[in-house]
């Protein structure tokens, strides 16, 4: 079963590898040897449809167009239970685009809505989305906030949340500053409602991960660890200004 588990984990990490690079990243084969070939006239030298250029499809747009309206235009999200994208890593997304795509992602009230916008994704709008997410400026997080502005920080949450996260190695992965990288996301900033739904289903085994190491490291702690674990990851931007 764990060689199982091992296996699947690879195809689908090796998978969505295969779906981030870009079009032209295939490594291709030795290139033919040039051989002369006759002169064509001029006037009957017309281009083939292959030839002709693609559109370009600006994914910014399309942010703009369907995601910021839940998200927010710089992907700051002033919604209850709506996650930031603002700073957030295009591997990451791609990711989640990809498990919402899939049906896998039934762990948040909105599922079935980001499952169905993303249903008819093909894999290049899945590249697009994400590189246009990870373009979305982290200092977005550090605004002054839309009214109602948020509670102030509960100074014992934020240092019981700072002890947990220290106990059990958020940084580790995270980084230092919780800003994460690669398929790694960025805790630092994100809403507080958010992070709670987000660390409740891992430690449920709701919540799909690359590997157990979040349902592990949450396992045993009681619901009030995890409020103040998500209260701390949240104010930590607050924290720094």
């Amino acid at each position: 079963m764990r060689l199982w588990c091992r296996a699947t984990l690879w195809q689908w990490t090796t998978l969505l590898s295969v779906i981030a690079m870009a079009p032209g990243a295939w490594a291709q084969g030795p290139a033919p040897k040039p051989q002369a070939s006759k002169p064509v006239a001029a006037s009957k030298a017309t281009p083939s449809p292959a030839a002709a250029s693609k559109p370009v499809i600006d994914y910014s747009e399309r942010y703009a167009a369907n995601c910021a309206a839940c998200h927010g235009n710089e992907g700051r999200s002033e919604l209850p239970l709506v996650p930031s994208l603002a700073g957030q890593h295009s591997f990451y997304v791609i990711t989640q685009l990809f498990l919402f795509r899939d049906g896998r992602r039934n762990d948040h009230p909105a599922s079935a809505a980001m499952s169905a916008l993303a249903k008819g994704m093909s894999d290049g709008d899945l590249r697009g989305y994400s590189e246009a997410v990870a373009r979305l400026p982290a200092a977005a997080l550090t605004a002054t906030p839309a009214e109602p502005a948020p509670p102030p920080l509960d100074a014992a949450r934020f240092e019981r949340g700072r002890q947990l996260a220290t106990a059990h190695r958020c940084g580790s992965c995270h980084g230092a500053d919780l800003a994460g990288g690669g398929q790694v996301p960025r805790l630092g900033g994100q809403r507080e409602d958010y992070l709670q739904i987000v660390l409740k289903g891992f430690q449920s085994g709701t919540r799909l991960g690359y590997t157990p190491a979040m349902n592990e490291a949450l396992s045993g702690l009681k619901a009030e660890d995890l409020d103040d674990l998500a209260h701390y990851l949240a104010g930590t931007l607050r924290e720094s200004r």
